[in-house]
């Protein structure tokens, strides 16, 4: 069992969503948050003191997997996350191992929970 984490830019959220839905992946949690990556840092200079660069608004998917599932969801992301051919800040897909899973309302464990 894998745990993918994706962030991506909000206008892309539908496609991707769309796209998770034809490779049959329909389990999803998203959640707004605001960071910065490695883009060149825009440091201001605001009267007299520097400004840290701001925050960029991004939608955060977490998707929990079983092993079968993560090559189709990853490559369902990668493909309609994508600005045209790449812009800076299209994002970046996170694939971690995951435990355990527990389902609260019948206590199923492992795959079955997902």
């Amino acid at each position: 069992m894998k745990l993918i984490i994706a962030i991506i830019q909000p206008d892309m959220l539908n496609q991707v969503r769309e796209a998770l839905i034809k490779a049959e992946i329909t389990r999803i949690t998203v959640s707004r948050c605001t960071g910065r990556g490695n883009a060149t840092p825009e440091e201001l200079l605001y009267r007299g003191q520097i400004v840290p660069p701001t925050l960029i608004p991004k939608v955060r998917l977490e998707i929990a997997c079983n092993d079968t599932f993560v090559d189709i969801c990853v490559k369902a992301i990668l493909d309609s996350a994508r600005h045209g051919s790449g812009e800076i800040g299209d994002g970046k897909i996170f694939v971690l191992p995951l435990e355990q899973v527990y389902r609260i309302r019948t206590g199923e464990t492992g795959g079955s929970a997902i």
